[in-house]
């Protein structure tokens, strides 16, 4: 049957750009300052301080930029550098840290809905692997993530010229942008990969990790759901990482102890890459000789069916994996890619 996917939307029309900047002491004399500026999950630009320059990760980004954006963009990060360096000192010092290797980690940037034109921003600072404070955009407040940051968080909100400066960017320097780089770059940020799915499990007792890789880009959905509605009691959803081929993965498990064995048949694993339509096969449907055991971990694997519906002038595309093994009998698996 088909049908519209109550919280659907179209994703791929939600953009991002994403500044991370990483200080790490210890090897050095000096904090070394490193930048990755990412849009839509694809890296485009990375400065590094020993270099003081900034460079170009992707064609489309060279042809699109005048050579003052690249000036701009590195006086930029050698005020930030000051800033960022200064600041690793005080933790240290706050922490009674005399020696030893410490990362302070600045991430910060802006989501732009070209749908809707809605904006959101969002800068969290991080310190040796923990988070530290971050913004709140809504509130124009911080919040302190851990003890030490209290101090830095009231002297922040009471800098109101930094609050001020931080909406400014977050909602309307970033995004905009953001805007010239996706009209520029869209071919590139607008192209999709189709995911590679799994049914994952450590041991009998551990929950069931449905597992998607491959996908591009960085934008998706992926529940699991019962009758068609989506679960949230006994399910943990990750978050999207980075491959090392510019595309990304991501998991959502299921408790299995929250499952009954008779209703297996009754569950579902979305995966959603800009989707606005379910297509579920019969009760029942099972696929034998399918199951391989090409990995430990595997439980299930999947027969995929690409094809293609036209309707309302739309081109869809829609990749069903039917899943059935021994211990998730006739569970349907639907991956859904337009």
């Amino acid at each position: 049957k088909n049908g519209m996917v109550p919280h659907s939307e179209k994703i791929l029309h939600r953009h991002t750009m994403t500044y991370i900047e990483t200080a790490a002491t210890g090897w050095n004399e000096s904090p070394e300052l490193t930048e990755v500026i990412f849009v839509n999950g694809q890296e485009f630009v990375h400065y590094k301080s020993s270099l003081k320059k900034m460079v170009p990760k992707t064609e489309w980004i060279e042809k699109t930029v005048d050579p003052e954006y690249w000036e701009r963009e590195r006086q930029r990060n050698i005020r930030n550098e000051q800033a960022i360096k200064a600041h690793v000192v005080w933790l240290m010092e706050r922490l009674n840290q005399t020696s030893g290797v410490h990362i302070l980690q600045w991430m910060y940037g802006c989501e732009w809905n070209e749908d809707t034109e809605e904006v959101t921003g969002f800068e969290i600072l991080g310190y040796d692997g923990r988070d530290y404070v971050a913004f709140d955009l809504k509130t124009e407040t911080y919040i302190a993530s851990a003890p030490q940051a209290v101090i830095t968080k009231h002297n922040w909100d009471r800098d109101k010229t930094r609050i001020l400066y931080k909406k400014y960017f977050l909602t309307q320097e970033c995004v905009d942008k953001l805007k010239n780089f996706v009209n520029s770059g869209r071919k590139s940020l607008m192209k999709t990969v189709p995911p590679s799915v799994s049914l994952l499990q450590k041991t009998p007792s551990s929950p069931l990790s449905c597992h998607a890789t491959g996908f591009f880009p960085n934008v998706a959905e992926m529940f699991w759901r019962k009758d068609g509605e989506e679960l949230h009691e006994g399910v943990h959803k990750g978050e999207i990482l980075p491959n090392n081929d510019e595309t990304f993965q991501m998991s959502v498990d299921l408790k299995l102890s929250s499952v009954k064995p008779e209703d297996w048949e009754r569950h579902e694993c979305v995966f959603q890459n800009i989707v606005n339509i379910v297509v579920s096969g019969p009760s029942g449907f099972h696929v034998g000789g399918v199951i391989g055991g090409l990995a430990v971990l595997l439980l299930a694997v999947c027969i995929g069916i690409y094809f293609r519906l036209r309707g309302n002038g739309n081109e869809q595309n829609i990749f069903l994996c039917f899943i059935n093994d021994i211990h998730v009998k006739y569970l349907l698996f639907l991956v859904l890619i337009f």
